[in-house]
């Protein structure tokens, strides 16, 4: 039986950061950054873009899951809607998989300071702050595990992902 972690999670909210954690602790894991596969220039989110990225996603998380060599497999991504969880999952071939449904969440607070690290460090734009914010109350609607991170480190967060979710 393979694991399938799905992740998601605000902005800042430390999702990749601790995907990359678990990655090295489980044996034989795949981690996939959702990320990725917007990594475009110029970025452009059209209906056309939304749907290849997501065909993209599932078709590397198929070949993840029917590949022998992993018995974890990693996934995370901005999934602030319960639709995207489901189109996900509706996509997967899950049969000889346990399915753990994640979303990291943290108070308005913490989300700020972490996000506020990254706009000093040029990663991110000002913007992003209130984006971010804003998404917050819509992670306690979903259907996943809420793991709290506002007061915990990615190591932490990754630690209780993998021992109680």
């Amino acid at each position: 039986m393979k694991n399938v972690f799905l992740i998601g999670g605000t902005m800042g909210v430390g999702k990749t950061a601790t995907c990359q954690i678990i990655k090295y602790k489980l044996k034989n894991c795949v981690f996939l950054d959702g990320d990725w596969c917007w990594d475009m220039h110029p970025f452009q989110v059209t209906n056309e873009t939304k749907q290849m990225v997501v065909e993209n996603i599932c078709f590397l998380l198929n070949n993840f899951i029917k590949c022998l060599a992993y018995e974890n497999i990693v996934f995370c991504w901005v999934m602030h809607e319960q639709s995207i969880i489901d189109d996900i999952l509706s996509r997967l071939d899950t049969v000889n998989c346990k399915i753990h449904l994640i979303s990291l969440v943290c108070d308005k607070q913490a989300l700020q300071i972490r996000l506020k690290k990254d706009v000093d460090a040029g990663i991110r734009t000002e913007d992003v702050i209130t984006r971010s914010i804003e998404r917050i109350p819509l992670y306690e609607k979903l259907n996943t595990y809420k793991v709290n991170v506002s007061k915990i480190n990615i190591e932490q967060a990754a630690d209780y992902i993998i021992h109680n979710c």
